[in-house]
């Protein structure tokens, strides 16, 4: 059964494939550059692939999907029968992804919201699952027991038809808000064991003034405003994951939240967090342990160990 409002995203959510397939969520892929190679992110290369083009110093880049990529999502979900597409993407502080989107919506068949989320991994991936929840809901879905009332779809992206008969942009914008307000009481704190790799990939923002003290601190990082910024510098590699720890539960408090702890190439750290976290978080619905995949990988380096709080 089609949805008249169709959902895309990018390969940097992280979405579990279970999920994606559950809700019909097109990804599309940015790419990771090893040396001369171009591989799409997912697809192509692994998070393994990463860390060890990285440990052999291996020059590793990242670009963003085309413009025609994009489009050719757009076009594929009108001809499944869609009306209207919300495309929900990584930080467009972090990635030019956001404005290759909004390039090919402006030449789609049909409507599309592209939504910077402003955030990146799990963070950007809850804020995904909200759109599909809005969709099926009643937003932009065709949930069994008619939205679409008895007149069924008049033909065309501009039609009027479920919803009490409301245009499928306006049920768009209706979702592109349930994104928006989802993304801003998202938090994403993470370690990594160096600035090196953010460095490289220019992705360091305001904590570059972190450097010059790089080799006697561990940084504690977060994303604010959409970027990449220092929020404490601790002495070692297991205060810091112990200030993680305490930064996240303070976060979550009591609500009822979702929580992501995220990694690469650092399962061993990320498992005993996330137990822990399990043990300490009084509303917790859902936590998981995911490893970033090659784009995020590659402008982090390995060992990085992060945690998504999304309150419910």
């Amino acid at each position: 059964m089609s949805r008249r409002i169709a959902l895309v995203t990018d390969s940097t959510a992280y979405l579990p494939e279970e999920a994606v397939d559950r809700h019909g969520i097109a990804v599309v892929p940015l790419s990771v550059v090893v040396g001369d190679e171009v591989l799409a992110d997912g697809v192509e290369i692994s998070p393994k692939d990463v860390a060890e083009a990285l440990r052999a110093r291996q020059r590793v880049t990242t670009s963003r999907p085309s413009p025609e990529t994009f489009a050719a999502a757009y076009r594929a979900a009108a001809e499944a029968g869609a009306e209207a597409v919300v495309s929900v993407h990584i930080s467009a502080e972090l990635s030019g992804t956001v404005e290759a989107a909004r390039l090919a919506a402006a030449e789609a068949p049909l409507p599309v919201e592209v939504v910077d989320s402003r955030l990146v991994g799990m963070a950007l991936g809850h804020c995904v699952l909200a759109a599909a929840e809005a969709i099926g809901s009643g937003a932009g879905g065709r949930p069994q027991g008619g939205l679409d009332g008895a007149g069924g779809r008049d033909g065309g992206a501009g039609g009027r038809d479920g919803a009490g008969g409301r245009d499928a942009a306006e049920l768009a914008a209706d979702v592109a808000a349930a994104v928006a307000d989802r993304a801003e009481r998202i938090s994403g704190f993470f370690y990594v064991d160096t600035l090196e790799y953010l460095r490289r990939g220019g992705r360091i923002g305001a904590a570059q003034a972190l450097l010059g003290s790089a080799l006697s601190v561990k940084p504690l990082l977060h994303l604010a405003g959409g970027r990449i910024e220092p929020l404490e510098k601790v002495r070692t590699a297991s205060k810091a994951i112990a200030r993680l720890e305490e930064i996240a539960v303070e976060r979550a408090g009591a609500d009822e939240v979702d929580i992501t702890v995220h990694h690469l190439a650092a399962a061993d750290r990320a498992e005993p967090l996330a137990e822990r976290l399990r043990a300490r978080v009084p509303g917790l619905r859902e936590l998981t342990v995911l490893e970033v995949g090659a784009v995020i990988g590659a402008h982090v380096g390995p060992g990085l160990l992060a945690v998504v709080v999304a309150p419910r």
